[in-house]
């Protein structure tokens, strides 16, 4: 545990590199879910010595409120929560809906290149952090179907009442700040910046160009 606040989202990615430096150039990858976590991913992957990918997932929202996660679709996994009086013929037009922006957000960040091979290798799976943790458990639930060797989430600020999930979930979860007055991911860094999809093309070309 390190001071409820953190300087940045830079020292947030130096404090990880270091807890995470037993996988530094070893049969590992890092993927970042988009678009907050692309650049601390990236700082971990050089510090660590790992090739650097992303990972997509939406929340889908409840149709009286689209700000309320009734669960998260990826490519082609869907993790649901138990809503009963929601229509199924919604909860449907909704993953198809949500897919087809995934697919066009792949296509803006990673023009046509293939995906890593991620069988029998680690996933960092980095993300800026954790408030309802519906769209990185439904990455998780993707990554499981492609026989990884383990999964670990690093995250900067989680509320303390995720940490259990996040912890039964993964094969191991490295966070920094577990709150139990959690109100918002940048509450908790003096310094908070809001990452553009140019940002995140521009790491990912000169990721690319090194690779």
């Amino acid at each position: 545990m390190y001071s409820e606040i953190l300087e940045n989202q830079k020292e947030g990615a130096i404090l990880h590199s270091e807890k995470l430096k037993k996988y530094k150039n070893s049969n590992s990858v890092v993927l970042v879910v988009p678009k907050g976590g692309v650049p601390d991913g990236y700082t971990i992957a050089k510090n660590l010595e790992l090739p650097f990918d992303i990972v997509l997932s939406k929340i889908i929202g409840h149709p009286s409120n689209k700000e309320s996660a009734i669960g998260a679709v990826s490519l082609d996994a869907t993790l649901l929560d138990d809503h009963p009086n929601v229509p199924q013929d919604y909860i449907g037009k909704e993953i198809v809906r949500l897919q087809n922006t995934l697919r066009g957000k792949y296509k803006l960040y990673r023009g046509n290149r293939k995906l890593i091979v991620l069988k029998d290798k680690n996933v960092i799976l980095v993300d800026d952090g954790i408030a309802t943790g519906s769209t990185l458990l439904a990455s998780i639930e993707m990554l499981r179907k492609q026989h990884l060797t383990k999964i670990i989430v690093a995250v900067p600020v989680s509320p303390y009442d995720k940490t259990p999930v996040f912890e039964k979930r993964t094969d191991e979860f490295v966070y920094l700040i577990a709150s139990k007055h959690f109100s918002s991911v940048g509450r908790f860094h003096e310094d908070f910046q809001q990452v553009k999809d140019d940002e995140v093309i521009q790491i990912l070309q000169v990721t690319y160009l090194i690779a």
